[in-house]
C-alpha cells in the first residue's frame, strides 16, 4: 500500500469458536462510525439466518481455490473441514482511503495477517470460563455433538495465544465488552501515527515546524 495520505487502522478480533467474536463485531459496527467490516469468504454452508454478502461470501470449495492461486485472499485458513478467506482488495481499498477495517478471524488467520501487516491492532476474545463457551456453542444450536466437541479441543489450544495480541476483552458481560472493544478502535485513531498529517496541517497554521517557541 502507498505510504502517502492518511490510512485506517486494521482491527482484528480473534479467539475461539463461541467466544462472542461475531457478536462484539456486530455491536461495535453499529457503535462506532466510518468503521468497514470486512466480508469473509468461506466454502461452508450458511448457518441460520446469515446472508451471502453480509456474513459472509458463501463460495464453492473450486471458487475458494480459484482466489488463492489469484492471489486474492490476504489470508486463508481450513477450519473444521472448511475453508475461511479475508479479501485483500477490499481491505486495502477500505484502509487507503483512510477507513478503519474490522476482521472477524480465528486465531490461524489472526497470525497470518499480523505477519504481514505489522501496524495491526490484534484483539483476543475470552469467555469467561470453559463452562461457559461450552453452554454457548450447545444453546447456538448450530453444531451436532461431535463438532462442538472439536470446537472445544481447538479451543483449549487456541485460548494459550491470548498473551500475542495487543489487547484482551474477557466477554461476559456484551454490552461491556463491546464499549472496550469501541474504546480501542477510537484510541487507535488518535495515535500519533494516524493522525500525522492533521498535525502537519495545525503546525503549519503556526508557521510550519521550525516554528520559533513564544
Amino acid at each position: 500500500m502507498s505510504e502517502a495520505g492518511p490510512t485506517g487502522n486494521l482491527i482484528i478480533v480473534s479467539g475461539p469458536s463461541g467466544a462472542g467474536k461475531s457478536s462484539l463485531s456486530a455491536g461495535v459496527l453499529e457503535a462506532v462510525p466510518q468503521l468497514k467490516f470486512s466480508v469473509s469468504f468461506t466454502t461452508r454452508a450458511p448457518r441460520g439466518k446469515e446472508r451471502h454478502g453480509v456474513e459472509y461470501f458463501f463460495v464453492r470449495r473450486e471458487e475458494f481455490q480459484n482466489l488463492i492461486r489469484g492471489g486474492e485472499l490476504l489470508e486463508w485458513a481450513e477450519v473444521h473441514s472448511n475453508c475461511y478467506g479475508t479479501s485483500r482488495s477490499y481491505v486495502d481499498g477500505c484502509l487507503q482511503k483512510g477507513e478503519d477495517v474490522l476482521l472477524d478471524i480465528d486465531v490461524q488467520g489472526a497470525r497470518t495477517i499480523r505477519e504481514k501487516r505489522r501496524d495491526a491492532i490484534a484483539v483476543f476474545i475470552l469467555p469467561p470460563s470453559y463452562q461457559v463457551l461450552r453452554d454457548r456453542l450447545q444453546q447456538r444450536s448450530l453444531d451436532e455433538g461431535l463438532v462442538i466437541e472439536q470446537r472445544l479441543k481447538r479451543a483449549c489450544k487456541e485460548i494459550s495465544h491470548y498473551k500475542d495480541y495487543d489487547y484482551l476483552i474477557i466477554n461476559d458481560d456484551l454490552g461491556s465488552s463491546i464499549r472496550e472493544l469501541a474504546s480501542i478502535i477510537v484510541g487507535a485513531r488518535c495515535r500519533i501515527a494516524a493522525r500525522i498529517e492533521s498535525a502537519r496541517s495545525v503546525l503549519a497554521t503556526f508557521g510550519g515546524t521550525d516554528a520559533e517557541d513564544p
